[in-house]
């Protein structure tokens, strides 16, 4: 096993993850969300809780006027080793056509295809988004601090 696939799966590295994505300023979560998705859509508010599984977007797609509100409760990726899905397990919006679409794909598991060349990276994002028992995520959190 190679350096960067024995980093990838340290649990000290998926809970410094968790800590750092917690830390960081929802200012700056919006102003990346904002660059990568130029002319697509703009943020004006994310909000998230990897612990928790939940997240909250307000987004206005390019060219119109009205914002789209959407909320996550309850998502993870399940599986190992190169075989992994992606499930959500409820989401709303304030529009009736994403409420539509978000209905067709909600607790669905979706494969998540596999490449080979990202194997490491997807098993740790994986690894970040599996479902944690309440108390052991506590527990990462007081070992970090100590």
């Amino acid at each position: 096993m190679g350096f960067k696939s024995s980093l990838l799966k340290s649990n000290l590295l998926i809970r410094t993850v968790k800590v750092g994505a917690k830390l960081t300023p929802k200012i700056l979560v919006v102003s990346v969300a904002n660059i990568i998705l130029k002319g697509i859509a703009e943020f004006s508010d994310i909000l998230y809780d990897l612990d928790k599984r939940t997240a909250f977007v307000n987004v206005t797609l390019y060219g119109e006027e009205e914002p789209i509100e959407v909320a996550l409760d309850g998502f993870e990726i399940l599986g190992d080793e190169g075989n992994y899905q992606f499930i959500l397990h409820k989401a709303q919006s304030n529009k009736p056509w994403m409420n539509n679409i978000l209905s067709r794909i909600v607790g669905k598991a979706w494969d998540i295809p596999a490449m080979p060349q990202y194997k490491d990276e997807i098993g740790f994002v994986a690894n970040l988004l599996k479902a944690e028992e309440p108390e052991q995520e506590q527990e990462t959190v007081n070992e970090i601090a100590a």
